[in-house]
């Protein structure tokens, strides 16, 4: 059985490490606010850009853009985000494994993949497979809109000179404060969205005359569309991370408490053994001098 004074070591080091966790879960609630906030006003102006994009993609010529061609695949190239710190669970490592898994996939159908990793985390798990073609790091901490297009302009001119095929974006979808899913996002060729069942019913006038022409406002709003897809990304792997963290957080301060409370079940009974042992010696002593 271990020293009283080492059980004692033990709980004062575990309790020290639950102030640590504890505190850290405050931390990255705060944190959760700032970023789910920060998703929430993005949203409103990405489901106004995906309209727009469909009102004029739905009956315009795709071979007049060139980020809308549909070619045969041989190379496909994989955005993969995630964050740039650790300590949020399972969060970055599923989304990783969601990567590895579309590596396999595409592979075995004798397609070419390369990735683009967002965020220090991916580019960790992934530099190992020798197929990161560039990497993004250290800004998920604070991230602009800036940042999503200097992402999205590499990746376009990657796609526009023939060297991939086909992109798609791995990220964290946040789903609520305990559920984060790693999903997969087409993004290049762009494809015209439909439109929702009954969304054309509600539309009083079925065609828009455009000034200037669709073909001219396609031209621009094609690399902001690319944007919006990688920042809306970025911002959902951000309050994923968060999320994340405080219920990793609070799980690792739970079960310190835990530890605490079988330590100093611990101690106490090596207390009773000691004080049974003293109490054993006193009357092993009177024995004697009885005798």
């Amino acid at each position: 059985m271990p020293s009283l004074k080492d059980v004692q070591d033990k709980i004062v080091g575990v309790k020290k490490t639950a102030q640590i966790t504890s505190a850290m879960n405050m931390v990255a609630s705060a944190k959760l606010r700032g970023a789910q906030d920060k998703m929430e006003k993005f949203r409103p102006y990405a489901d106004k850009f995906n309209e727009a994009m469909s009102n004029l993609s739905g009956g315009g010529n795709t071979d007049a853009f060139p980020l809308m061609e549909v070619r045969d695949v041989k190379n496909v190239e994989i955005v993969v985000i995630t964050s740039d710190r650790g300590l949020c669970g399972s969060f970055n490592a599923n989304i990783v494994k969601l990567a590895n898994a579309k590596m396999r996939e595409y592979e075995a159908e004798g397609k070419n993949v390369n990735f683009v990793c967002v965020g220090k985390k991916a580019n960790q798990s992934l530099k190992k497979t020798g197929k990161v073609r560039t990497r993004f790091l250290d800004i998920m901490a604070d991230f602009q809109m800036f940042n999503a297009r200097e992402i999205a302009q590499d990746v376009a001119t990657n796609f526009l000179n023939g060297s991939s095929d086909k992109v798609e974006v791995l990220y964290g979808h946040f789903q609520s404060v305990a559920v984060q899913r790693p999903v997969a996002q087409d993004m290049l060729p762009i494809t015209p969205i439909e439109e929702e069942d009954g969304a054309a019913e509600k539309q009083e006038i079925g065609d828009y005359i455009y000034e200037p022409s669709t073909e001219e406002i396609m031209d621009v709003m094609q690399p902001l569309y690319l944007n919006v897809i990688i920042y809306n990304a970025m911002l959902q792997v951000g309050a994923s991370e968060h999320a994340a963290r405080m219920t990793a957080m609070d799980n690792a301060t739970n079960a310190c408490k835990d530890i605490v409370s079988d330590l100093t079940l611990v101690y106490n009974k090596a207390r009773q053994a000691a004080v049974t042992g003293e109490l054993m010696d006193i009357v092993g002593g009177a024995e004697a001098l009885k005798g």
